[in-house]
């Protein structure tokens, strides 16, 4: 089986080199051409002009725009695709662009399998990842064993696209509101002079953790903020809660109010630096120092 992979960041790299480790060919285009050689030195190889068409098409780029140029823009990934290959689409999106992307997909002759994807960077690597996916039997069948060789677990939500983007839209939401949660608590644990080592190490066995808590804590603590996941990240995916949420006159105030502070924090210049810096935002607000401030 031939892979291409479309958009190379931490995400979409670990997973093509999990693709490499499984035996497969894969190819990989990102326009960080540094990215690229990663995945050459890991086996892979770079798109090249003439190349024999895909049988698979995994597509992790940021959003919605960048999935669209990626998979059917000049020079789109559809376009190298064998008839009847499928694309994986794993970027965060609305249900409904989803939908559209698996009618333009059909139109062509292609398969389309929305397949959302969560678990991290590092999880990405191992072939570990979750992920949250609908489409028709033919687009998981042509699919499998990409997404065996990528994924722990493959959640299969639905016979055509849409609901595999809904449920990572829940996702988001919770980890969006616990990524800020965490955020409020450390500064506030630090206003009342404790340790955040200390604040991270006890509620990581207590009953207010949560996964983001004592994955992002730790970045806190260290006070570093090398981008694994941007501040940024959360005006896009909060925003498609906000607006999915909206089309169904559903109130999401939590959700909302989390989003607001990312704004903010980005707004203050956090923005690029990794989603734990919400911590930096919210404790500068009251004056207080977190490991790494002078």
């Amino acid at each position: 089986m031939l892979i291409d992979c479309v958009g190379l960041g931490s995400m979409g790299l670990g997973m093509a080199t999990s693709l490499v480790r499984a035996g497969f060919e894969t190819r990989g285009f990102d326009p960080a051409a540094a990215r690229v050689d990663l995945l050459t030195e890991a086996g892979g190889k770079p798109f090249a002009k003439g190349d024999t068409p895909a049988d698979v098409v995994v597509c992790t780029v940021l959003n919605a725009d960048q999935t669209r140029a990626a998979l059917f823009g000049e020079n789109g990934a559809a376009a190298r695709l064998r008839k009847g290959g499928v694309i994986i689409s794993c970027a965060t999106v609305a249900p409904a662009f989803a939908s559209e992307m698996e009618a333009e997909a059909e139109d062509i002759g292609l398969l389309y399998l929305d397949a959302p994807i969560s678990g991290g960077a590092v999880k990405a690597a191992e072939g570990r990842l979750s992920i949250m996916a609908s489409g028709s039997e033919a687009a998981f069948a042509a699919a499998e064993p990409a997404l065996a060789a990528m994924a722990e677990t493959v959640h299969r939500l639905g016979d055509r696209a849409g609901p595999g983007s809904a449920m990572k839209a829940v996702n988001q939401l919770l980890a969006g509101v616990h990524i800020a949660a965490m955020g409020e608590a450390l500064a506030f644990g630090a206003s009342q002079g404790l340790d955040p080592a200390q604040v991270v190490d006890v509620v990581s066995v207590s009953a207010g953790t949560s996964w983001m808590f004592e994955n992002r804590g730790p970045h806190v603590v260290e006070g570093d903020y090398t981008p694994r996941s941007k501040v940024d990240i959360w005006l896009k995916d909060l925003g498609i809660v906000g607006e999915i949420a909206a089309a169904s006159d559903l109130p999401v105030p939590v959700s909302a109010n989390a989003l607001e502070q990312f704004r903010a924090a980005s707004a203050a210049g956090l923005g690029d630096e990794d989603d734990a810096a919400i911590a930096k935002y919210f404790a500068r607000q009251g004056g207080v120092k977190l490991p790494g401030d002078e």
